[in-house]
């Protein structure tokens, strides 16, 4: 009797040769001070803590809302839309870009995304069996219009404020890319309440334009995974055929209807962290960094070392030092535009004077 073959064998030839995504380092004991992966250093709103307290054995022993109706019903009228036909919820954005995968990619049909930007993107595509589009930025962060809009993609994501480097593309300079591109834009603002201006006003102006976000940055909510995107109804309908039938659990969604509801309290967290951000940028700079405009919840800049080298190894070094302090950044060491950088992401005040003060340890043994 043959053996069989191994179950990878069996696996589809483009799933075998994948590779996949990589998330920031997820420690599990105490003591670390996280500023790797942009979560928010504050809690959510107490509204949230009440709401989820508030949820029934009976209605958990039921099937939730197979569309997320109150939460659809309340982003709607949160961002100035026609109706809760305009928005959609998911398991988190990331969710949400894998089901616009989905439904405009395959092996005939591309998606495209900056390089560099978010790291899932080429991953979603690889499963899709698609082939990515790839647009490069330069040093100075201006966005390409002419190359994105000849670029040949089905389907683009932009993600603005960019990651990794915060810089955020205008709200003009999406719209002449949406009057000009003949395919699918989205706008990926998973950092978007910490930018000065969003696409979101753009939605009813470009049909073929959608903008997604996530409650895990700004709303404190990354354990929920809760993401939502704005579009056009037949965008929403479109992802409707391709999601789960129950593809936002219970909790989630009470949870992101308390968020949501509690706007004063977030207003007030999302203008700490911004203070807090350019604080922190104006000292790197200080440090003679070169650091770019974040618009996010996190700073990319380009240590210097106290011999004044710059550099790949003067990045790791860092990095590595940090690590021995229990402190965590992210090192991009994959593009040759990230690799003498680090992204902090910003914590609470004392977490980033903690920070600043190992910077200080490490420049003297440098």
């Amino acid at each position: 009797m043959k053996p069989n073959p191994s179950i990878s064998a069996r696996a589809l030839a483009h799933v075998q040769a994948l590779d996949s995504y990589v998330p920031g380092k997820q420690p599990q004991d105490t003591g670390w001070i996280k500023l790797n992966t942009n979560e928010n250093p504050y809690p959510p709103s107490p509204d949230v803590k009440k709401a989820i307290a508030l949820i029934s054995g009976d209605s958990m022993r039921k099937y939730p809302s197979p569309i997320s109706a109150g939460l659809r019903e309340k982003l709607a009228h949160h961002y100035g839309l026609p109706g809760p036909d305009w928005a959609f919820v998911g398991n988190g954005s990331d969710e949400i870009l894998n089901l616009l995968m989905r439904v405009f990619c395959d092996s005939e049909k591309s998606g495209g995304y900056m390089v560099p930007s978010y790291s899932l993107y080429p991953v979603l595509l690889s499963i899709q069996n698609s082939e990515p589009v790839k647009v490069r930025y330069d040093e100075s962060m201006v966005f390409p219009t002419d190359e994105v809009v000849n670029c040949g993609a089905n389907i683009f994501f932009l993600t603005s404020p960019n990651a990794p480097t915060g810089v955020a593309i205008p709200t003009d300079t999406i719209r002449d890319l949406a009057s000009r591109f003949p395919g699918i834009i989205v706008v990926d603002e998973a950092y978007g309440s910490f930018a000065d201006e969003d696409a979101i006003g753009l939605i009813q102006e470009f049909p073929s334009l959608c903008v997604t976000r996530t409650f895990s940055k700004s709303h404190s909510l990354a354990g929920m995974r809760i993401g939502c995107l704005m579009g056009n109804p037949e965008m929403i309908e479109l992802l409707d055929k391709v999601r789960d039938s129950y593809n936002v659990n219970l909790v989630s969604q009470v949870a992101g209807l308390a968020a949501i509801s509690d706007t004063s309290y977030y207003e007030g967290l999302i203008e700490d962290i911004k203070r807090t951000r350019d604080q922190y940028i104006r000292e790197c700079r200080a440090r003679g960094w070169f650091t770019y405009p974040s618009q996010a919840n996190y700073i990319f800049t380009k240590p210097v070392n106290g011999a004044g080298e710059i550099g790949v190894e003067v990045a790791k070094s860092l990095f590595d030092f940090l690590l021995t302090r229990k402190i965590l950044v992210r090192y991009f060491g994959s593009d040759t535009l990230t690799d003498s950088f680090l992204r902090i992401s910003v914590g609470s005040e004392n977490e980033m004077l903690i920070l600043s003060e190992a910077i200080d340890q490490w420049l003297k043994n440098a």
